[in-house]
């Protein structure tokens, strides 16, 4: 589990396909790494990845084509900076909120614009992860957590104040640029307790959760 705090900054030095899977190699800049061994958890930029080797400048992962294909580490190259964390300790502190480091989709930056010493950005998600981004709820983008201020449709903004501009990835966006995005836990099991014991059924799925379905079920609301 992680936070979405953001620690540190790193460069990817190297990335190459190897067999099945991918080896991404990545200087940790500031990352303190003298608690980490091999087999721990780190995320970049979001996405949850194993330690495989240490050495003095940062951590070597293996990355399966899956995680390359569903997340924005495919379109990155050497040189790219990415957002790390390193796994919440039961004794840290809950800063931002939990976050798991599994990309349920990736995003875009559509619009980014000076909002007093802030900036407003605006991202379009993937039309599936809609439902489960609320105004002032929680969200992950490239491991970062962020309030979302407002929502329309699968578009929502943010505000990034400056220390956050300062220490992440994010001082690199531009409009069109891709990110990962986690939606709060807490929606996404939110979702599945609705279904109650047609959870069970295979035939149903999250996309049947309609007005309908819960009305049918006992979830209908009154217009008064």
């Amino acid at each position: 589990m992680f936070t979405g705090i953001i620690e540190a900054v790193g460069t990817i030095t190297d990335l190459r396909q190897h067999a099945d899977e991918w080896r991404l190699t990545i200087d940790s800049g500031s990352l303190e790494l003298a608690d980490v061994k091999l087999g721990d958890s780190i995320a970049v930029s979001g996405a949850c990845l194993t330690v495989v080797k240490l050495d003095a400048n940062g951590f070597r992962a293996d990355v399966s084509n899956e995680t390359m294909s569903l997340t924005n580490l495919g379109t990155l190259e050497t040189g790219s900076a990415v957002n790390l964390e390193k796994a919440l300790t039961a004794s840290g502190r809950l800063g931002g909120h939990l976050v798991s480091g599994h990309v349920d989709g990736v995003g875009e930056l559509m619009s980014l614009e000076p909002d007093g010493g802030s900036w407003r950005l605006e991202f379009k998600a993937p039309d599936a992860l809609a439902r489960y981004i609320a105004g002032k709820g929680s969200i992950c983008v490239d491991g970062t957590s962020l309030t979302v201020n407002t929502v329309k449709g699968a578009r929502f903004t943010v505000n990034i104040i400056p220390h956050t501009q300062q220490e992440t990835v994010i001082r690199f966006y531009r409009p069109g640029t891709r990110v990962n995005l986690e939606v709060d836990l807490v929606s996404r099991y939110l979702e599945r307790l609705l279904l109650g014991d047609a959870a069970a059924d295979p035939q149903i799925t999250t996309s049947n959760l309609t007005r309908e379905f819960l009305a049918s079920h006992g979830f209908g609301g009154r217009n008064d």
